[in-house]
Order: C-alpha cells, then structure tokens, then sequence
C-alpha cells in the first residue's frame, strides 16, 4: 500500500474527503518527522513507537577499492518497534 492508497482507505473508512485524508497523511508524517529531529519518540499505544538512534561512527571499505580504508561518519537513523498489539495481530491471536 503506497501513500495514496493509504489516504484513499483512510477516506473510506472515516467518511471525508480523499484530500482531507492525504492531509491526515501529511500531517502525521511531518508531526512524526519533526519529533523525531527534536529527539522525541511517537508512541501509538497497540501499534508502536518510532525514535531516532545514533549510529556509531566507524571504519569501512571502499567498495571501488577494497585495500582502501574510508572513515564512515555516525548518523542518525529513524527506529519503529512494534508493539504487542501489532505482533498479536500479525500472528493471528487479534
């Protein structure tokens, strides 16, 4: 299910517009997003919470030239861990 998919169903389901939904959508990606940047966890008691991790820094290969060492640079990745209700659902005991 890609984006407008997911607007279109959420437009079914809840009864408004399909742009009223993309803007649901929307909104919940960019609340999530700038949480996330500001170092902030989005919890959805059931389904999950979605947090930045920093990534240690290290050292790497160069994949043109494998006897060159590169320093890789850490980085903030994003994280979601599913919660019990999501796994319950997905193994079938919902």
């Amino acid at each position: 299910m890609n984006k407008a998919e997911l607007a279109q169903t959420i437009a079914d389901k809840v009864g408004v517009s399909k742009k009223e939904a993309e803007e649901m959508v929307a909104t919940f990606v960019t609340v999530v997003t700038t949480t996330l940047q500001a170092g902030g966890e989005v919890t959805i008691a059931g389904f999950g919470a979605f947090s930045a991790k920093k990534r240690a820094g290290r050292v790497g290969v160069n994949p043109q030239n494998p006897s060159q060492k590169i320093q890789i640079p850490p980085v903030t990745v994003p994280k979601f861990k599913a919660g019990k209700g999501l796994k319950d659902a997905l193994k079938g005991k919902a």
